[in-house]
């Protein structure tokens, strides 16, 4: 129970760690200044107006009593009245007035000026908001009415407004401070993470420069570190393979040189085939290695990429869906001898060939199905090792070397991205392959 609850608390939070950091500022202030807005208008203001509005009330109530009382100076009541309280009184004789008026129920001063009207029985109408810094009332008295010009300072604190200011602009003042150091907090993080993101896409980036608090320099560092190892160790890796893939070419030409001197054709024949497939390895491999240092990332049209690829088959058989025109910045040859490798190999054992891409919200998904034999499923982990073959037959009849599938595989993870395989629609062998984009 706590769990679910705590998951779904969890989902409402921003998931970015500027808008977390501004929450956590934020929220704090915001309840306060709403907490100190309800105490003071509750306990303030609210009781304040109430007890002017009464007050103002009673005076007004006992200028009309005053007024209709047997053998007084009416004149003098008025005056006097409008002297000390500066209230302006019109008496209309005669006459009466439409009690109908427009109620705003969201007024405090309205609300508090009707409730101590209706206290007294009083026939009423008044308008708060019809004049600036006047209140218009009627009171009702028998045949004629009173009409009061009451100023808006004796209904109202004028205090309130200087209150809300003072409590705004700190709490804005606050926030407005909270959100530049947080840009600042952030932007190394996201320095960060964007260089970790390109680097893992193999995309090459220039030296790491940490910023920020000693917690992000120090991540920051210990990526640079990391970087540069991986790296040497790449550089290494590709350095030795290809200098023994370099070196093994003379001793094979040797080879090749000492077949020819034998008679036996049949043993001739044996060997070549030997020495031809491992001439392959080494060349394809080279190939590879040498694509994978020189190429950089650039901005290309997926789609047409495709489309370049399937004509060059000039088969029938492949046919390409494609929904939009979209762009992606990749190394391009990596991902042409991919895809090639994948399209490659279904036209080896299939008739019927599929490729469907699909652009999505952050990644893109290449689809490669054929109604060839397929792969089984505990051979589809061991065919991306290098130099793996699952039978002879199938080595024999596509001339494979067991590296189609391990380069391809290198090529889209170095991307970032991962390759999948399944079953086909077809009935054949699915390959699924997502790139972030």
């Amino acid at each position: 129970m706590f769990y679910g609850l705590n998951k779904t608390f969890k989902q409402l939070l921003p998931k970015q760690l500027f808008y977390r950091g501004l929450l956590i500022v934020a929220l704090p202030v915001i309840i306060l200044q709403i907490t100190i807005s309800i105490v003071f208008f509750d306990s303030l203001w609210i009781k304040t107006n109430i007890g002017m509005t009464r007050a103002l009330v009673g005076e007004i109530k006992t200028f009309i009593d005053s007024y209709n009382k047997e053998n007084a100076d009416q004149n003098f009541v008025e005056s006097t009245f409008e002297e000390y309280l500066n209230i302006d009184v019109i008496y209309v004789e005669n006459k009466k007035f439409s009690v109908e008026m427009n109620e705003k129920w969201y007024s405090p001063i309205d609300r508090s000026l009707r409730r101590e009207l209706k206290s007294k029985d009083l026939i009423y109408w008044f308008d708060t908001s019809k004049f600036k810094n006047t209140v218009n009332l009627k009171i009702q008295n028998n045949n004629d009415y009173f009409e009061f010009f009451i100023p808006r300072d004796r209904l109202t604190s004028t205090s309130v407004r200087i209150f809300a200011l003072w409590i705004t602009l700190p709490a804005i003042l606050i926030v407005a401070i909270a959100i530049i150091f947080l840009k600042n907090q952030t932007r190394p993080i996201k320095k960060l993470a964007e260089a970790s993101k390109k680097f893992g896409r193999g995309e090459e980036i220039e030296e790491f420069i940490p910023s920020g608090a000693s917690e992000i320099r120090q991540a920051g560092y210990e990526f640079e570190k990391m970087r540069k190892r991986i790296l040497r160790h790449l550089n290494q890796r590709s350095e030795m393979l290809s200098g023994i893939s370099h070196d093994l070419r003379t001793p094979l030409t040797r080879m090749k040189l000492q077949l020819a001197l034998i008679k036996d054709k049949k043993l001739v024949d044996r060997f070549s085939s030997d020495i031809d497939e491992m001439e392959k390895m080494l060349n394809e491999y080279l190939q590879f290695s040498s694509e994978n240092n020189k190429e950089q990332s650039e901005v290309f049209e997926f789609n047409l990429l495709i489309q370049d690829i399937i004509s060059r088959f000039n088969n029938d058989m492949i046919t390409f869906n494609n929904s939009e025109t979209f762009n992606f910045n990749g190394k391009k040859l990596l991902i042409k001898r991919c895809l090639n490798n994948l399209i490659e190999n279904s036209t080896k054992f299939a008739n019927k060939i599929e490729v469907n891409i699909q652009k999505l919200k952050s990644n893109i998904l290449i689809v490669v199905e054929d109604n060839g034999p397929g792969i089984p499923i505990k051979e589809r982990v061991n065919v991306f090792k290098p130099f793996y073959k699952i039978d002879s037959s199938r080595s024999e009849k596509s001339s494979s070397v067991g590296l189609g599938l391990s380069i391809s595989s290198d090529i889209i993870r170095s991307h970032g991205g991962k390759i999948e395989l399944g079953e086909s629609k077809l009935g054949g062998l699915k390959v699924t392959i997502s790139l972030p984009f």
